[in-house]
């Protein structure tokens, strides 16, 4: 592992144990060039999963892209990272238990949505806003108003 202060690749180990929820290895590092101190996380990827667009193209699955996009939506609403980080690593789970190496994207966007859903109801529309790709504000009026329909979550 690569030091993020120096680029030095002699990295040390110090401490290694599983996150709370099971889905990462903590682990804490030292650099032997520099002495620095930081923490890296790996997870358990069950297969390599590729992304179909709608374009046709075909690009690998990062996690980090999903985690962008809902945190986005999320952008100072008052929820518990606890509970983003779990609705993340159930979404990939689910991903990667469907049995399929390619995926399209109108299933991670589904996924997203029903995850938003149960977390935040704003963040749902604000996901749901780009991902529907809203046009006009009478959009915004017809979806929010199914949003009536749902049971309240949290």
């Amino acid at each position: 592992m690569r030091c993020p202060f120096c680029s030095n690749e002699d990295t040390q180990v110090k401490d290694s144990r599983p996150t709370e929820d099971n889905s990462a290895i903590r682990r804490r590092r030292s650099c032997n060039a520099c002495g620095a101190r930081f923490t890296t996380f790996e997870r358990v990827q069950l297969r390599e999963l590729m992304v179909m667009k709608k374009s046709g193209k075909k690009v690998p699955f990062e996690r980090e892209k999903l985690e962008r996009s809902v945190n986005l939506a999320l952008r100072k609403r008052p929820v518990d990272d606890e509970k983003v980080e779990r609705m993340i690593n159930g979404i990939v789970r689910q991903l990667e238990s469907m049995g399929e190496s390619e995926v399209q994207t109108d299933q991670i966007g589904k996924l997203i949505m029903e995850g938003l859903q149960n977390l935040d109801k704003v963040a749902y529309v604000r996901f749901a806003s780009v991902y529907k790709n809203f046009r006009e504000a009478k959009d915004f009026e017809e979806f929010v108003g199914t949003l009536a329909e749902l049971p309240e979550t949290q």
